[in-house]
């Protein structure tokens, strides 16, 4: 599953964006929330979660990968 964005916690600062290697929010407009265009790209790496100073991202891991992620 994708990042979701917290759109009133989003100060549209793009680092998440821009921390993305798999690509998931190619399209968004720079100004706006960022959109996620690509969900299946995903690799649940959450580079965006910890990239975002605002906490404006939420990483939900996927039921079948839960056991290989590990929280802070």
């Amino acid at each position: 599953m994708p990042p979701f964005i917290h759109e009133s916690s989003c100060k549209k600062c793009f680092r998440c964006v821009e921390a993305c290697q798999s690509d998931v929010f190619f399209g968004s407009i720079k100004g706006n929330v960022p959109e996620v265009h690509y969900p299946e790209e995903c690799w649940h790496c959450n580079a965006c979660v910890i990239e975002c100073p605002h906490g404006a991202l939420e990483l939900r891991i996927p039921l079948d990968l839960e056991p290989m992620y590990q929280k802070k």
